[in-house]
């Protein structure tokens, strides 16, 4: 990832052209980050539709709100996640909420829900954003059962970089379950 105050230029001119009102520009980005918003919404939110409208709305502030990414904060990909994840968590509290009126569970319950959820959808995001080598180590490892030593044969590396790899990845996922507190967002906490 680049220094913090040095953010990608593609970040930087992205947001300079929707700041101008570039529809291409918006195109573009929706092109780019289309299936990361909709696959977090509905992993979140669990419904087709849902995840549409939250993929709407997501595309919609930034269209209408350019200025509210901050590219020091971190990438553009970061704060495209953190409002998806806003959103979606805001429309499943919603929802819940008004099924709690109606007599459908506790406030526990929905807390509940809503954290599982943003721990899923948090656990998803670093799976797809973490480096694809530390990605193919877990894959082998946890979805095909094998060990370390197996893992560094199929990767075509040493042992000690297997797990290595293995130990960095663990360590990334582990930061969902923290991350996924109520109110904590995804990437970086300039999605507002």
């Amino acid at each position: 990832m680049a220094k913090k105050d040095a953010p990608p230029r593609w970040d930087r001119k992205m947001q300079q052209r929707l700041a101008r009102g570039e529809a291409a520009a918006l195109g573009e980005l929706y092109d780019r980050f289309a299936s990361l918003v909709h696959g977090l919404a509905h992993r979140v939110l669990g419904d087709e539709r849902a995840a549409d409208h939250i993929t709407r709305d997501v595309f919609a502030h930034v269209w209408e709100h350019p200025e509210t990414y901050d590219p020091k904060q971190g990438p553009l990909r970061s704060w495209v996640a953190t409002l998806t994840h806003r959103l979606a968590v805001q429309r499943l509290r919603a929802t819940e909420t008004a099924a709690l009126a109606r007599g459908g569970g506790s406030a526990e319950e929905l807390e509940r829900k809503v954290r599982r959820a943003s721990v899923a959808a948090r656990a998803d995001y670093i799976v797809t954003s973490m480096p694809s080598p530390l990605r193919a180590a877990l894959d082998l490892a946890y979805f095909q059962r094998r060990d370390y030593r197996q893992t560094a044969a199929d990767l075509g590396v040493t042992e000690d970089e297997a797990r290595r790899r293995l130990r960095l990845g663990l360590q990334l996922l582990s930061t969902a379950r923290d991350a996924g507190a109520p109110g904590a967002p995804p990437g970086h906490g300039g999605a507002g």
